[in-house]
């Protein structure tokens, strides 16, 4: 074994702040299509947002405490870090300011013009006017700031206008002492909470082919003198500002409360979260910014971001598509699973082989299909399913019921603790609880991020199980969005293991071994570094030996010291890490064997896979987990060995296609630059995203044509 000595890596929220630069990266990318470049702007923003209320609050949290936290962020002091990121986020935001301007200006070559208050037509006037009268003033809220006893609660990462009126003087007297008192006017101080309601972006009446969109802060803007006709004012000022919370979630230890009610509290307790981060327009008075910093209690040590007019730059996620569909990415049409049928029985094709659907290249329904056939099916008695986060009106919840109405024992692990998915879990699990479907709540201080299910039929008076195991949620919205593995099998060593995983649910003081699967907390770290050592000592005895792994984020310094080792012992290493990666590569004498890429595009890249050479028998695993503290040692995760030699290739040729891409690809670098991957001077464009579909469609010709569903390109 290789010591390891002098190992560094980069710190996970600078590493993170650098992914997301990746997204705003693909904002500002010409070859992306307009619309979805406005989009990816939204999503840049979202993302920012999160961070702030999780892990910049947490990093804030401990440089209070005074302790600096140097062996938890890899070097550096929580007090500097506070400082770092910020710094980093005024220069981001600054950067998305100016290709939200370019968006806009390549908009209006597309006769798609996004106008404010101070550019709208008389007619349009006329229409805006006419819609905040008729729709939008009964649900504003707006508050007179001055003569309130406490200042109101602002709710977390909402947007609002704060408003300055300078008043006219009352007194006509032209006496010298009054026209001095005349230099201070009396100034009140109001807040509009923009309504959330409505898309933020208004559609205006078209004209000559052209179109015309309108924020709804440029319509209260327009309509100020409305809002506040009972005041006599000489000026009239509006700021847009907006506040992020901690999210923290502070659980109660009340016994008696069940944990139900304990997190339904500690989410409603969230809205009154410390502040974290206050952005506001650059342009507003300094007295009106001073009035409200002081009144909410917002210190300098507090992360303050001067913006630009409009924050919640979120909301371009929903930008209108127009009928514009020549701006968007053109949509392709999930394919089918070789062998698997919709129209058939699942079952009965699980019972022969292993199936593996790769979302969203192929087509999510059969997760759908297999519960729904389950529900339905008199020989299954019980189904057993974790959740974490799931769509509005989920498929899932409705197919789990419906076992349920049918007689079916139906038991759920839904974790009420998904970060942002707390209330929509709490109201499903309501739901189910009132269909007699037997809900498990965790484990105290781990959280359940495991995708697995198990079901139980009755054949030749026996039990037989079916299952599957995903790297992603059984949520069939982001099916259509992130790309994730899902591994249908009948294989019942395996779902005995599954089985085991739900039995240490209900029983979590025993420890169960397990044949096939890794399972968090307790073995996935073991087995990881002996997977790695085995790499380690085949390169030692000269054998092949490599590693190939793909994740959100890699960030465990000890996982990453081991991969160290494991370069300095000659292993050669691909990472294709999506988010972030505290491993530095290609550093001689630490990590010259190691490569790491990131892949940004049109989908988001999900899944989770191991590869180890195992001196050419490749073992290939996918997985729940990240390699990171948390999916390690904090939460029930599962890893899932491939046996199927077909689905295994599979595998490994998605992920090659993916480390040969050369489109869509930065380098991962201590600089945290996001160069791009340099395509060679005669080297073809390879789009790994594109190319992964043209994979599957390439192994899929044959059923394609049978159904009469083959893509147009290639009929």
């Amino acid at each position: 074994m290789i010591e390891a000595k002098n190992y560094t890596y980069i710190d996970r929220e600078k590493s993170w702040l650098a992914f997301n630069a990746r997204v705003l990266q693909e904002a500002a990318d010409d070859t992306v299509p307009l619309l979805e470049r406005l989009r990816f702007l939204g999503i840049f923003s979202n993302n920012l947002d999160e961070f702030f209320r999780v892990r910049f609050a947490a990093v804030r949290r401990l440089s209070l405490t005074g302790v600096s936290g140097e062996k938890l962020l890899g070097g550096i002091s929580a007090q500097q870090l506070v400082k770092d990121i910020t710094k980093i986020v005024i220069k981001q935001q600054n950067e998305s300011l100016k290709v939200l301007g370019e968006i806009e200006k390549k908009l209006e070559k597309e006769n798609i013009f996004i106008v404010d208050e101070t550019q709208a037509s008389q007619s349009q006037e006329e229409y805006i006017k006419d819609f905040f009268i008729q729709q939008m003033s009964q649900e504003l809220v707006t508050i007179i700031l001055n003569d309130l006893a406490e200042f109101p609660l602002l709710i977390d990462n909402t947007g609002y206008l704060s408003v300055r009126l300078v008043m006219k003087d009352e007194d006509k007297s032209n006496s010298v002492l009054d026209l001095v008192k005349k230099k201070k006017k009396e100034i009140r101080y109001a807040l509009i909470e923009i309504p959330k309601s409505f898309n933020r972006f208004l559609i205006l009446p078209k004209k000559d082919d052209k179109q015309y969109v309108i924020l709804l802060d440029d319509v209260i803007r327009l309509n100020l003198r409305s809002i506040f006709n009972i005041f006599d004012y000489e000026s009239i000022s509006i700021h847009m500002i907006k506040i992020t919370r901690d999210a923290q979630l502070d659980i109660d230890s009340d016994m008696s409360k069940s944990m139900l009610e304990k997190i339904a509290t500690s989410v409603k307790d969230r809205r009154i979260g410390e502040p974290v981060r206050f952005v506001y327009d650059q342009t507003i008075e300094k007295d009106t910014l001073n009035f409200f910093l002081t009144k909410m209690g917002i210190e300098q040590t507090d992360s303050i971001i001067p913006g630009g007019k409009y924050h919640n730059r979120r909301d371009y996620m929903s930008f209108p598509d127009l009928g514009r569909n020549d701006l968007l990415y053109k949509q392709k049409d999930p394919m089918p699973v070789e062998g698997l049928t919709l129209g058939g029985s699942i079952l009965n094709r699980i019972a022969k082989k292993d199936y593996l659907v790769h979302t969203p290249y192929q087509s999510y329904s059969y997760l759908i299909k297999f519960l729904r056939e389950a529900a339905l099916d008199p020989k299954v008695s019980t189904i057993k399913i974790t959740l974490y986060r799931l769509a509005k009106n989920s498929q899932i919840i409705s197919s789990l019921i419906n076992a349920a109405k049918n007689g079916k024992k139906v038991t759920v692990q839904i974790e009420l603790q998904a970060r942002f998915d707390e209330a929509s879990n709490i109201s499903y699990a309501e739901l189910m609880q009132q269909e007699g479907i037997e809900l498990i709540f965790g484990i105290k201080g781990l959280k359940v991020h495991s995708k697995i299910c198990v079901i139980e039929r009755i054949e030749k008076e026996k039990i037989k199980r079916y299952g599957f195991i995903s790297t992603g949620n059984f949520n069939e919205s982001t099916a259509k969005l992130y790309t994730d593995l899902t591994l249908f099998t009948c294989h019942q060593q395996i779902l005995k293991d599954v089985n085991k995983v739900f039995e240490f649910f209900d029983v979590n003081y025993r420890l169960h071994r397990y044949k096939h699967l890794i399972v968090s907390p307790h073995y996935t770290r073991m087995r990881i570094n002996r997977l790695i050592d085995r790499e380690i000592q085949n390169a030692q005895l000269q054998r092949p030996a490599y590693i190939n792994l793909k994740m959100n984020s890699l960030s465990d310094y000890s996982i990453i010291d081991k991969l160290y080792d494991a370069s300095n012992a000659g292993v050669k290493i691909k990472l294709l890490v999506r988010g972030i990666c505290s491993l530095i590569p290609g550093i001689k004498g630490m990590s010259e064997n190691i490569e790491a890429i990131s892949i940004v595009d049109n989908f988001l890249e999900h899944s989770r896979v191991f590869i180890f050479c195992n001196n050419l028998n490749p073992e290939v695993f996918i997985s729940s987990a990240d390699l990171m503290r948390r999916n390690l040692d904090s939460r029930v995760e599962v890893t899932c060995p491939i046996y199927d030699e077909d689905i295994k290739k599979a595998i490994v040729d998605t992920f090659e296609i993916g480390w040969r891409g050369n489109v869509k690809v930065r380098i991962h670098s201590e600089n945290l630059d996001n160069h791009y991957k340099i395509r060679g001077k005669n080297e073809p464009i390879f789009r790994a995203q594109f190319e992964t579909y043209n994979y599957f469609l390439d192994h899929n010709i044959d059923v394609l044509n049978a159904n009469c569903i083959l893509p147009e390109n290639k009929r």
